[in-house]
């Protein structure tokens, strides 16, 4: 009877490996600068930086934080699944401290090439990304 089942299962599981295959090249990974000493963050510390309250990273480096408009599609899925925030909170914070004169917003890129090719060449810098887009031009970071 199992023979039976795994045969029956084995079209089904075969269909659905692209798709997983697919799931992993679509997943957002944090990216970073190779001069970054650090390789991985924490979820708030990563809030932070991306809300452009820490300015520094954790060795104390100045950070540059890049990120694609808030339209794009990947910046939405980066802000909700890594960041557990939504894209119109992270523009809230970023107005609040270019109004009140207490900081910049992140550097803004049109594409995920531009955000590897920015981050790739700037000192300290920080993004995310689709894996599919990933060289080895920077080192990804690790969330813990």
């Amino acid at each position: 009877m199992a023979g039976v089942i795994r045969l029956l299962l084995l079209p089904l599981v075969l269909a659905l490996m692209p798709l997983s295959l697919y799931a992993e090249e679509r997943r957002i990974v944090l990216i970073a600068n190779h001069q970054v000493a650090n390789t991985s963050l924490t979820q708030d510390t990563t809030r932070a930086i991306f809300a452009m309250r820490q300015r520094n990273w954790p060795d104390g480096q100045a950070v540059r934080v890049f990120v694609l408009p808030n339209r794009h599609p990947v910046h939405a899925r980066f802000a909700k699944e890594l960041l557990a925030v939504y894209p119109h909170q992270l523009q809230l914070a970023w107005d609040r401290m270019v109004f009140s004169g207490t900081g910049q917003a992140p550097s803004q890129v049109n594409s995920q090439s531009e955000m590897l090719e920015r981050v790739a060449t700037t000192p300290g810098a920080l993004g995310y990304l689709e894996r599919e887009y990933l060289d080895d031009r920077v080192q990804v970071i690790y969330m813990d």
